[in-house]
């Protein structure tokens, strides 16, 4: 339901004076002017400048769009948001401003929220065109410590660690950054740089520029290139632009969220600026938890195994009766399931497949596939055949791209799955841009630098996920394991793997992190080894009604209580080399009631031996007030009820 208003203001008094776009709490103020010809804004909070937007603008077949021509409408608006897919909350109320302002070849449509300033383009260029430029500068106005993955080329799985620098730092190594990009400021300042709603368009990246601001820029599309193998293309000769596409269109969003540390775990501008969904029945799309066989190398080994593990039929009966026990929704199968990862119909000799997905079903438990991307490019018409079979979703893994082709590419493989009710997951892929909300049933992405890194997956880099990948959507880090090492004694390989920080870290990642599909990647046999710390996982829920921040600074800790139904879930994690006590206020309970918590805490002994945790349990109110210890590179899991 949206209340809107509506003031027009002529573009004569733009140009004496700059327009004035407030956020609905008056705190935020974009000051939008067109000096010297070329269109920009000044974003202020709290009257102190933030930052300024320079160049903005693009140019379609020789026809440039962004030079302000007419008047400047402004509206109010406020709506009730329910996403189909709720990783935060399952009613989002959002309110903002919105101006609407004519420049040439089309309409500038700038948002105004009261943490955030989102603006895109629509155009009215006839036919199809080709952009050649597509550009805007973000001048900080105080000193920022930049948060960024910067790839070594345009073909990349969006896994780089996060580097942590100024602008002319990161000017030196001659990189761009893909976004997600955090700028972090004095006072707890903090910007995020992203997009969504993208359609037929390369992912925005960034780049610094020589006088110490930000730039766009977009990997070219693609107009020659050689297949690698059976997962992998080589771009071997660039096109003059960054799309051919219709002139007459809206472009992504692009926008800066600005907020605290805290503020970053809670908003949920990507849900705001989303496009709507396109599905009319969602019934069928069914979030959960997934048992994963590749991480732990598919080798259970309890004493109850008395059959050849591996990708065979008798494993993932295995794993299929481990996820009905504990009640988790799907298993994946793999690379290894299939005879020939080049062909996605015949299973491996071992696997009997249709026996297998029967077993499963008998069992309550989904089956999702993985399959390189490029098979499934090359069999469109296996959507129908795994609707037909009884699976329930796929998982498509190394893309490594996000030109516009790729983008394309997404949009064809998720509507086709979504016309045969198949859930979708992608790995090696480009972060959240806006598709998933379109279509559902697109339930994960990936890019990410998840726990399948192994070694290349420490505390100290994942502790930045919840502040920047998650902030703008679902990510697939594939958490779990209950072989745990600290950092620097940390040593493994499949199938004894191992994960970076102790128990509790790992155990707290399901309350912190976000995916509409949430791996367990360690195996059965260790998870029947931990009985009590297996429980606890396969009862966090995955999608929730409300999520609250209690304590938080960017790369250092994360605190969340996340509710579904009357029950609270509670999950702490720290990426520091030294132990850090947190102390919280659980005043989001009902006043006047007393509940029963169950936390998971880092033992004495994590510090070196990270697997030694301890189960407290006690009485706990909406006067309570906890200490929350966390071991160096450690955390904290709880249930309240």
């Amino acid at each position: 339901m949206a209340a809107i208003a509506l003031v027009a203001i002529p573009m004569n008094v733009l140009a004496a004076k700059a327009v004035q776009i407030k956020s609905p709490n008056g705190q935020l103020i974009v000051e939008l002017n067109t000096q010297k010809g070329q269109l920009g804004w000044t974003v202020s909070r709290s009257g102190q400048l933030l930052y300024t937007m320079e160049q903005v603008g693009m140019t379609l077949s020789n026809k440039t769009v962004g030079v302000a021509a007419g008047s400047v409408r402004q509206r109010s608006c406020n709506e009730t948001i329910r996403p189909v897919v709720p990783l935060k909350q399952s009613d989002i109320q959002s309110s903002y401003t919105e101006a609407r302002a004519k420049v040439q070849n089309g309409t500038l449509v700038l948002r105004v929220l009261d943490n955030a300033v989102a603006y895109r383009f629509e155009t009215t260029v006839k036919g199809e065109v080709e952009v050649t430029t597509d550009r805007f500068i973000l001048r900080p106005a105080v000193e920022v410590t930049t948060h960024v993955q910067l790839p070594n080329s345009w073909r990349t799985s969006c896994e780089e660690s996060y580097t942590h620098q100024s602008i002319d730092a990161w000017k030196e190594s001659g990189k761009f950054a893909i976004t997600p990009a955090l700028l972090s400021g004095p006072d707890d300042l903090q910007m995020l740089i992203a997009e969504t709603d993208l359609r037929d368009y390369p992912h925005l990246c960034l780049r610094p520029t020589a006088d110490g601001a930000i730039e766009s820029t977009f990997p070219p599309a693609p107009a020659k290139y050689e297949w690698q193998g059976d997962r992998g293309f080589n771009v071997t000769e660039e096109a003059p632009y960054y799309a051919k596409t219709q002139g007459t269109r809206s472009f992504a969003w692009r926008y800066v969220v600005i907020t605290d540390s805290k503020g970053l775990l809670t908003q949920t501008i990507p849900t705001q600026l989303a496009p709507k969904n396109e599905l009319s029945d969602v019934s069928w799309i069914k979030p959960g938890k997934v048992i994963w066989e590749w991480w732990n190398g598919a080798t259970p080994f309890g004493p109850d195994v008395t059959f050849k593990a591996g990708c065979n039929y008798e494993t993932y009966c295995y794993f299929a009766d481990f996820a009905a026990k504990y009640g988790i929704e799907y298993i994946l199968l793999d690379e290894g399931w299939a005879k020939s990862t080049r062909d996605p119909f015949v299973g491996n000799d071992d696997l009997r497949l249709h026996d297998l997905i029967a077993y499963c079903k008998q069992k309550g438990v989904g089956v999702i596939l993985w399959l390189p991307w490029l098979t499934a490019e090359l069999h469109m018409d296996l959507f129908q055949r795994y609707a037909e079979w009884g699976v329930a979703g796929v998982k498509i893994d190394f893309m490594d791209h996000f030109d516009q082709w790729m983008v394309n590419f997404y949009e064809r493989i998720v509507r086709a799955a979504a016309d045969n009710h198949l859930l979708i997951d992608l790995h090696g892929a480009y972060t959240p841009a806006g598709l998933e909300y379109r279509y559902p049933n697109f339930i994960s992405y990936e890019g990410v630098r998840g726990l399948e890194q192994m070694g290349g997956c420490p505390p100290d880099n994942t502790i930045f996920i919840p502040f920047i990948r998650n902030a703008v959507g679902a990510a697939d880090f594939t958490p779990g394991g209950m072989f745990n090492a600290q950092p620097g004694i940390y040593a493994s390989r499949r199938p004894n793997s191992a994960a970076m920080g102790t128990r509790c870290f790992q155990m707290a990642l399901y309350v912190v992190l976000e995916s509409g599909v949430q791996m367990l990647a360690d195996n059965p046999t260790r998870y029947y080894q931990n009985e009590d710390c297996a429980r606890y996982i396969a009862s966090v829920p995955v999608v929730w009604d409300e999520t609250r921040c209690l304590s938080a600074v960017v790369g250092n800790h994360a605190v969340l209580a996340r509710r579904t139904g009357q029950k609270w879930f509670l999950g702490a994690v720290q990426g520091t080399n030294e132990p850090q006590t947190v102390r919280v206020r659980l005043n989001f309970l009902p006043a006047g009631r007393t509940f029963k918590l169950k936390a998971f805490v880092d033992g004495i002994n994590a510090d070196y031996q990270a697997m030694h945790y301890n189960v407290l349990e006690q009485e706990v109110s909406s006067t309570t007030e906890l200490n929350i210890k966390m071991a160096r590179n450690g955390g904290f899991a709880a249930v309240i009820e």
